[in-house]
């Protein structure tokens, strides 16, 4: 992407945005919740912060306030290509390192992510206060993948921090400004707010009461209230502009990111975003004439025919990117499994995939009444290895059935969990079956039973209109009245 052209009398200084990468579990999302709580005007005004995808904070730097935005990029490798999009969208990477694993794979990942982008990045080595960590391994792992560290032959930067003993923190944000300071006197960021206004969509959404909503990181000029916006396949005009601090604006300059209400459709993650017109693409292509009328024919080479719905559209890009090439999505969307998708999903012998999106009641019966095949999922990877497994005929139907289900009724302490107190509706509940858990029409989770009690015996399972005792792994948030359905 061709950066914009800054004004020789422009010294201003913008905010840097900075994407943090890494390997799962390496403690990205820990230390940015340890540089949130340094976070000045947060303190001081007691703020609290609100995910949209980006997180500005307010730091002091050689007696100045300055500011820093943080792209939240996700850890699993399903979603690689959004974090490519991440850095794209970054002026400076983080690289964080488990100080105790060393160099994984997501880690290579990542780098090959940075160097591609040719973004300047730091090495964060993580948990430094484990006293199994080994630096010294990891630096020289880093060495083999040609990241070149500062004091070994290299100009990559690095330190040494611990989220939870909050050591380092303050000492990395200074780094990263001294980094970004160094690159932009060299005019390695060439910005302006007095430019055309250009941003790039790091998160986006369908939201059922607002209407699609994207994360927009401005990259040059001025995003403003009212203004008419246009992206590769949407348009809209600006209705809200809002910040991490959940602050209402009126406008948004270089470096900071703002959740946009206002397009009239979901902008694809990754997007560029305007103020000129161009021309709008539609959503996404439903090939009608070629869609197969089962799900799998000879005709169509044992293609699988997917309606996808999800969360959101970084969701979408991951699921899509991560799935076979036997499967072949007719629709893409945002949202949650309504009508229509039952109905096109007949018409066009297609299944019906959710991810972290709402099932009906209603909807399940029709698609029951229908015989539509529909799957919800709130983990990715589950998702792409069940869809995999049945398109190399691992496994022989993904039909979900309904085993059991049961109301909680009471919450009880046990050791380091807490049990729940369910009495069976229909079917029955057993230990080790898989089950999902529903508050109204909302879907909190899907974990597994592990322990079954009538009274203080252990039982295998319980029927319909007994009562029992159940300990979900993982443990999800329950509360009385919620319910707990068994399935396949």
């Amino acid at each position: 992407m061709d950066k914009p052209s800054k004004s020789q009398n422009d010294n201003k200084f913008y905010p840097p945005v900075v994407a943090v990468l890494g390997h799962v579990d390496h403690g990205k999302t820990t230390l940015l919740d340890a540089i949130r709580k340094t976070n000045v005007a947060l303190r001081e005004h007691g703020g609290i912060t609100q995910k949209i995808g980006a997180s500005q904070i307010e730091v002091t730097h050689e007696g100045k306030k300055e500011y820093i935005t943080f792209i939240d990029t996700p850890g699993h490798e399903a979603f690689s290509n959004m974090r490519g999009r991440g850095v794209a969208a970054a002026d400076i990477g983080l690289l964080v390192i488990s100080s105790v694993d060393g160099v994984m794979p997501q880690t290579v990942e990542s780098i090959n992510l940075l160097k591609q982008s040719k973004v300047p990045f730091i090495v964060v080595f993580t948990k430094s206060d484990d006293p199994q960590k080994l630096v010294d391994k990891a630096i020289q792992q880093l060495l083999k993948q040609e990241v070149m560290l500062e004091n070994y032959g290299g100009d990559v930067p690095f330190i040494e921090v611990s989220a939870k003993e909050n050591k380092n923190i303050d000492k990395l944000l200074d780094l990263i400004l001294l980094v970004y300071e160094v690159k932009r006197h060299a005019n390695f960021y060439p910005f302006s707010d007095s430019g055309p206004f250009m941003g790039i969509v790091i998160e986006s959404k369908l939201d059922q009461r607002s209407g699609p909503k994207a994360t927009v990181i401005v990259k040059n000029g001025k995003l403003k209230f009212k203004d008419e916006i246009y992206a590769a396949n949407a348009k809209g005009k600006v209705r809200s502009l809002v910040t991490s601090n959940g602050k209402i604006v009126t406008e948004a300059g270089v470096g900071e990111g703002v959740e946009v209400l206002g397009f009239e459709s979901v902008p694809p993650v990754g997007e560029v975003v305007t103020t000129t017109p161009k021309e709008v693409k539609l959503e996404y292509s439903q090939e009608i004439s070629n869609l197969p009328t089962s799900p799998f024919t000879e005709e169509n080479q044992n293609m699988l025919s997917v309606v996808l719905c999800a969360d959101s559209q970084g969701s979408l890009e991951a699921i899509a990117n991560s799935m076979p090439e036997k499967v072949k999505f007719v629709i893409k969307k945002t949202g949650d499994i309504e009508v229509s998708d039952i109905l096109f999903a007949k018409s066009t012998g297609s299944i019906v995939l959710g991810f972290n999106v709402k099932l009906k009641p209603e909807i399940q019966t029709l698609a029951k009444t229908e015989k539509v095949l529909v799957k919800t999922y709130t983990i990715i990877y589950e998702m792409i290895d069940e869809i995999s497994d049945f398109v190399q005929g691992k496994l022989e139907a993904l039909q979900e059935e309904i085993l059991g289900i049961g109301k909680i009724l009471a919450s009880f302490p046990f050791e380091k969990t807490k049990v729940c107190g369910i009495r069976v509706e229909e079917g029955r509940i057993a230990k080790g079956d898989k089950v999902r858990l529903t508050r109204g029409e909302s879907v909190i989770g899907e974990t597994r039973i592990i322990s079954v009690r009538k009274g203080k015996e252990q039982t295998s399972k319980v029927e319909q209109g007994q009562e029992a005792g159940i300990i979900l792994s993982p443990f999800l948030d329950f509360t009385i009245g919620d319910m707990v359905i068994s399935h396949s």
